[in-house]
């Protein structure tokens, strides 16, 4: 994931209020799916008039800017690698690594792939209800195809910190509304192919 006109912008916000991408922990009831998509002349506050229909891939992290790498193996034997920005996302990053260190999200599952959207996985009860909280930290990093981000309920500060998901296709309305902790820097095909239920094999940390 133009010019706003008045209507836009009241679309939007019901949109914005009803695009929730995952229950937060601890709720016990899995929230909101998008089931109404903005327009194509909808774009979302904050999101410097992006057409909601961007697919951009993102850019290169620049030079000189520190990452971790993240690498995704599937069962069925796909690999992703992943750049984890630290620098704008520093405690999600520190909790994400910490997981995926201690083997928290081997064995677990994608269990919610919307097609043009995201692919998400990372709960450990693996139907969208699962896992704690963590604070959103809000950034100017861009939901571009590839970008990582972290599900939410309803409240916009707070986040859940287990599952987390891949933007595979029109992102861009998530902009400064979602936790934005990285990008994925090689397997974008691979991403773009999960099906629900494809398995985590293991996913390290260099």
């Amino acid at each position: 994931m133009t010019s706003l006109r008045s209507s836009s912008r009241v679309l939007l916000v019901a949109v914005v209020g009803a695009l929730v991408v995952a229950g937060c922990g601890g709720a016990g009831t899995q929230s909101p799916s998008p089931t109404v998509r903005p327009t194509a002349a909808a774009t979302t506050a904050g999101a410097a008039a992006t057409p909601v229909a961007d697919r951009t891939p993102c850019a290169p992290v620049a030079a000189g800017i520190t990452t971790k790498t993240a690498t995704l193996e599937l069962a069925n034997g796909g690999v992703v690698k992943m750049a984890l920005r630290a620098d704008k996302a520093p405690n999600t990053v520190a909790t994400f690594v910490a997981k995926a260190s201690s083997g928290v999200y081997n064995g677990l599952t994608f269990h919610r792939v919307v097609a043009d959207f995201v692919v998400q996985g990372g709960d450990p009860l693996g139907n969208g209800t699962g896992g704690g909280n963590q604070p959103t930290e809000l950034n100017d990093l861009p939901f571009c195809v590839g970008a990582l981000g972290i599900a939410r309920g309803n409240d916009i500060k707070v986040s859940n910190d287990s599952q987390w998901f891949i933007c595979i296709g029109v992102c861009r309305f998530l902009d400064k509304m979602y936790t934005n902790f990285g990008q994925v820097t090689s397997g974008m095909d691979v991403a773009s192919g999960i099906k629900v239920g494809d398995k985590i094999k293991s996913l390290t940390i260099q």
